[in-house]
C-alpha cells in the first residue's frame, strides 16, 4: 500500500508543480535556503496520520505556498485521500485540480510548493519518493519534502524534516541512466543524494500568546520520562529495519559479483577467440590463402548488463541515522 501511494504521489506532484511553476518562480530563481512552515500546517500533517495512518501506513498529502526570495513559505495543505486498487474511477489529478480551485475562491494560497509524507522508523528513503520529489523539483525548482516521523514525535520531540534532491542527482535523474559509470562520472554517493533544508515554524502573534497564557496554565509535565531507557521496543523495531537493509545490501553485492563474474568470463572467451583467429589466419597464410575478414567482437560477445546501481544508494541513504 505504501509503495503504490508513492507512486501516486509522483503523478500528482507533476500536475500541481506544472501549475504553480510560473507564478512561484517569478517571485526568485535563487535555490531555497529556509523553510518556514505555519503551525497551523504542522498540526494539519499530525492530524492526517492521526486519522487515517495505522503502523507502517503512509499518509501524504499537497504543500501549498509561495516563495519569498530564498524562503519558501508552507502556509497550507491537504491531504490525498485514501483509496484502494477498487476505486478505478478515482482521479488523483481531478481531484487536485478541483482543491485548488476551492482553495483560490476563497483567496488562499494556492500554488504547488512540494508535498509531505509520513515514515516508519525513518525508513522513508525509497526509489518511489525519489521519483515523486525529482517529478515535483524537475517541474518547480523550489518544491520540497516534508517528512513527518510519528514515531519520534510521540516520545516528545516534533520530528519534521525538509528534503530536496541535490543538483548532481537531479541531472542523473534527467538523464535516467543509473549505470556505475554514469554515477561515477557525475560523482554521486550516498553522502550527496539528498540535501536537507532548514525549517522555522511560524505562529501569529495571538496564537503565540494564547500557547504562552496556556502554558502559564497548564502543570508542570514530568520530564523525566523522556529520559527513560525503557525503549527495547523502539531499539527492536529499529534493529530490525537496519537488519532487513542489511540484506537488501548483501543481496545487491551477490548481483554485483556475478556481473564481475560474467563479465571476466567473457574476456577469457575473447581472448579464446582471438587466438584462434589468430592460428587460424597463420594456417591460412602457410597455405596461401586470405586471412579471414574483420569481425567486430562486440557484436559476437556482447557485454552483460551491469546492474543498477541507484537501488544500492538509497539503501545506503537509508541506513544513514536521519
Amino acid at each position: 500500500m505504501a509503495s503504490r501511494k508513492e507512486g501516486s504521489g509522483a503523478a500528482g506532484g507533476g500536475f500541481g508543480a506544472a501549475k504553480g511553476k510560473g507564478k512561484a518562480a517569478a517571485t526568485g530563481d535563487s535555490a531555497v535556503k529556509q523553510v518556514q512552515i505555519d503551525g497551523l500546517v504542522v498540526l494539519k500533517i499530525i492530524k492526517h496520520y492521526q486519522e487515517e495512518g495505522q503502523g507502517n501506513e503512509v499518509v501524504q498529502g499537497v504543500l501549498l505556498g509561495l516563495v519569498v526570495d530564498d524562503r519558501l513559505e508552507i502556509t497550507n495543505c491537504f491531504p490525498f485521500p485514501q483509496h484502494t486498487e477498487d476505486d478505478a474511477d478515482f482521479d488523483e489529478v481531478q481531484y487536485q485540480m478541483e482543491m485548488m480551485r476551492s482553495l483560490r475562491h476563497v483567496n488562499i494560497d494556492h500554488l504547488h510548493v512540494g508535498w509531505y509524507q509520513s515514515t516508519y522508523y525513518g525508513s522513508f528513503v525509497t526509489r518511489a519518493l525519489l521519483d515523486s520529489q525529482f517529478s515535483y523539483q524537475h517541474a518547480i525548482e523550489e518544491s520540497v519534502v516534508l517528512i513527518y516521523d510519528p514515531i519520534k514525535t510521540a516520545q516528545g520531540s516534533l520530528s519534521l524534516k525538509a528534503y530536496r534532491l541535490t543538483p548532481k542527482l537531479m541531472e542523473v535523474c534527467k538523464e535516467k541512466d543509473f549505470s556505475p559509470e554514469a554515477l561515477k562520472k557525475a560523482n554521486i554517493a550516498y553522502e550527496n543524494m539528498f540535501e536537507e533544508v532548514p525549517i522555522v515554524i511560524k505562529n501569529s502573534y495571538l496564537i503565540n500568546v494564547m500557547l504562552w497564557e496556556l502554558e502559564k496554565k497548564s502543570a508542570v509535565a514530568d520530564r523525566h520520562e523522556l529520559l527513560s531507557l525503557a525503549s527495547s521496543n523502539h531499539l527492536g523495531k529499529s534493529l530490525q529495519l537496519l537488519m532487513d537493509r542489511v540484506d537488501e545490501m548483501s543481496q545487491d553485492i551477490v548481483k554485483y559479483n556475478t556481473y564481475l563474474r560474467n563479465v571476466s568470463k567473457q574476456q577469457q572467451q575473447k581472448h579464446q577467440y582471438q587466438q584462434r583467429r589468430q592460428q587460424e589466419n597463420l594456417q591460412r597464410q602457410s597455405r596461401g590463402e586470405a586471412p579471414l575478414p574483420e569481425e567486430d567482437i562486440n557484436k559476437l560477445f556482447k557485454p552483460p548488463q551491469p546492474p543498477a546501481r541507484m537501488e544500492s544508494l538509497l539503501i545506503a541513504v537509508a541506513r544513514v541515522p536521519w
